[in-house]
């Protein structure tokens, strides 16, 4: 058995069971992913693909169970390969990020600059997504951490620190009408055109639970990508934004006014997600407690190692 044939086994499966994509992806054939996985079946004695009319259509019972063994055996190796990297060269490497729009323009850059301060010689690569989206991308291993709020679907595999809570505020325009209701209802705001975050985003889901259990249906204009969208339409007169306190700034969005709605919106938790089976250079532990002072090394460590406990 070889590693080849496992990484071809999670890469196929990472690309929704297909094999032609799978090539395309890793710059190599078809036939030969196709007889790695032959053979590797073979060898294990049962198949890992379910298969209609020679067309691999998703994963048996057994395939399952190898797909977690075969990220766990995968994540080892990489782990290892992340220590010699770590004894041999301390003050180099990579630290790569996923998150959301929110959080890289308005929570991580004074993170960062303290980071790459204190590791000039450390890559730092950060992508962006939806909550979900970039929880995939630490799964998959194609970043080292996430930082952003609830996703759409759970992700066993992914150790969730919990942060701070994200409050919720009302931004409208200097001179709305809300601003002289002292303590506004869900009713007030509903009385004006919505934006708010796109679906995918937790903010949305929020938003609509808060109306729904008062019977409220509120107009929402459009589920806006990120903060800076939603604040632009509000200025151009489009309706009032329901966002997270931390995306609007007195002093820059001067033509704005924020209005407090933690009464009304429940918040939404910022949490940094890892893979349980990890092994994080020393950079990434201060780059961890540079985000916020409660995930110390033991903290982070204590966590990882009971979320893989029950995998061993």
């Amino acid at each position: 058995m070889k590693l080849l044939q496992l990484r071809y086994v999670l890469e196929v499966h990472r690309h929704g069971n297909h094999i032609s994509n799978t090539a395309e992806a890793l710059h190599t054939s078809q036939p030969g992913i196709s007889k790695h996985i032959q053979q590797i079946e073979a060898e294990l004695g049962f198949e890992i693909f379910a298969r209609k009319r020679n067309r691999i259509v998703g994963l048996t019972e057994a395939g399952r169970e190898v797909v977690t063994i075969a990220k766990r055996v995968i994540g080892d190796i990489d782990n290892l390969k992340r220590l010699g990297e770590e004894i041999s060269a301390r003050d180099t490497g990579s630290l790569s990020i996923a998150t959301t729009h929110t959080q890289a323009r308005y929570v991580l850059p004074k993170v960062i600059e303290r980071f790459i301060q204190r590791h000039p010689n450390v890559r730092l690569h950060l992508r962006q997504g939806n909550p979900t989206q970039i929880c995939e991308m630490v799964e998959s291993g194609e970043t080292d951490l996430a930082i952003g709020t609830e996703t759409m679907r759970n992700f066993p595999a992914l150790v969730r620190l919990d942060c701070f809570e994200l409050e919720r505020i009302v931004i409208v325009k200097a001179g709305h009408p809300l601003l002289k209701i002292r303590k506004p209802t869900l009713h007030d705001v509903a009385a004006y055109p919505i934006i708010t975050h796109d679906p995918a985003f937790s903010g949305r889901w929020k938003v609509m639970e808060a109306f729904q259990k008062v019977g409220i249906e509120p107009n929402i204009v459009f589920g806006a990508v990120d903060a800076d969208v939603s604040k632009t339409y509000v200025e151009l007169g489009m309706g009032i934004a329901v966002m997270t306190a931390i995306s609007y700034d007195r002093r820059k969005d001067q033509g704005l006014r924020a209005i407090d709605a933690s009464h009304l919106f429940k918040s939404s938790m910022l949490s940094i997600s890892l893979r349980a089976n990890s092994y994080l250079r020393n950079h990434t532990y201060d780059f961890l407690r540079m985000f916020t002072p409660k995930l110390t090394k033991d903290y982070v460590r204590d966590a990882l190692e009971q979320q893989a406990e029950p995998a061993r």
